[in-house]
């Protein structure tokens, strides 16, 4: 699997978000999403959080460490929960004018960062215990984009779902796999995400998670890219899949999540 740069990438999503933001009407930043109990404006300063937090933790060793008897889900969801609680006295205006300085400031750091040098904090998702900085930055990438994208949904935006934006992020979705079926037996498992955007990819117990159809006939799944991305993201319960081969790891493909939950 080769690695996925996207660092490029962050400003162009950072602009694309403010220019979304400041269309927005008053009422617009209080419609519901998906996220259960967070309005646009709770998503919004969210995305602030998680940059601030970055350049707090990484660029000024500013630690903020779990304690060592807490689940690391239940800390990260308290972090966010207390955030956004205290963010709903900022207005509309405020959210757009702190993160029209913070992201840039955020983009800078990330590209500061030696992309094959170990990062500060492994990809949890992936099931990995060390990880590389291209890796870090592409999970912060993805976070990013699909918050704006459930912004986008709630509103009735147009999606920012080009090859461009899209494809990073299912190419990084995708090494979810291993971990998710890491206590399955896993033979031959060929996944299509059509679109696009999307790609092939092979995963086996005995040799791990490749570009690229299967060489060897095994179970097949093929999961449309707008499906794709929001199941990976804990926003789709029962996906429609084009499915042949063991019932079982195609029942466990709607287990797949590249999110903390």
């Amino acid at each position: 699997m080769r690695p996925v740069l996207t660092v490029h990438l962050l400003l162009e999503l950072h602009i694309e978000l403010i220019s979304l933001l400041e269309s927005l009407s008053a009422e617009n930043w209080l419609v519901p999403t998906v996220c259960k109990g967070w309005a646009v404006r709770d998503i919004a300063a969210h995305m602030l959080d998680t940059q601030l937090r970055t350049l707090a933790i990484g660029r000024d060793a500013h630690m903020l460490l779990p304690d060592p008897t807490q689940p690391l889900i239940q800390f990260l969801n308290e972090l966010n929960h207390s955030w956004v609680l205290a963010a709903r006295r900022f207005s509309p205006g405020v959210i757009v004018d702190l993160l029209r300085d913070t992201a840039p400031r955020h983009a800078a750091y990330c590209e500061s960062l030696a992309p094959f040098e170990p990062a500060m904090f492994p990809v949890a998702w992936a099931g990995e215990t060390q990880s590389q900085n291209w890796f870090h930055i592409g999970r912060d990438y993805t976070e990013y984009w699909h918050h704006q994208q459930q912004i986008r949904d709630a509103v009735g935006a147009m999606p920012i779902t080009s090859k461009r934006y899209l494809g990073p992020v299912l190419e990084l979705f995708i090494r979810a796999i291993p971990y998710a079926y890491r206590d399955l037996d896993v033979a031959s498992l060929e996944v299509e995400i059509s679109g696009e955007a999307g790609g092939v990819w092979h995963y086996s117990s005995a040799s791990g998670l490749k570009e690229g159809p299967a060489n060897t006939p095994g179970t097949r799944i093929s999961i449309d890219s707008d499906s794709a991305w929001r199941l990976f993201t804990n926003g789709l319960k029962n996906p429609h899949l084009v499915a042949s081969g063991d019932p079982v790891l195609i029942a466990h493909f709607a287990n797949v999540r590249a999110v903390m939950v």
